[in-house]
């Protein structure tokens, strides 16, 4: 009820490349490998986004779950996915 739509083309570099560059206003993604994480992940810090783990820990690439997006998308992401998990 708090979304309009999810999409997936199926690659998180490409999610993360895509919420960089504002065509998806927020990404998250359980069990992902580092090498899916890095490039993607500071696509998004450098456009000035959020990237969070989704257990709230600092290590991303060593947890490989992440959610990100602008601050307060990551907040909202946050609560729903700690809500439901």
């Amino acid at each position: 009820m708090r979304c309009k739509a999810i999409r997936r083309p199926g690659s998180a570099a490409l999610d993360l490349a895509y919420t960089a560059a504002g065509l998806y206003d927020g990404f998250f993604e359980f069990r992902l490998a580092p090498w899916d994480l890095a490039g993607g992940t500071l696509l998004v810090e450098e456009a000035g986004g959020t990237v969070a783990a989704i257990d709230g820990g600092a290590d991303i690439m060593a947890e490989g779950s992440v959610v990100c997006g602008p601050e307060g998308v990551v907040a909202e992401l946050l609560e729903v996915i700690n809500q439901v998990s």
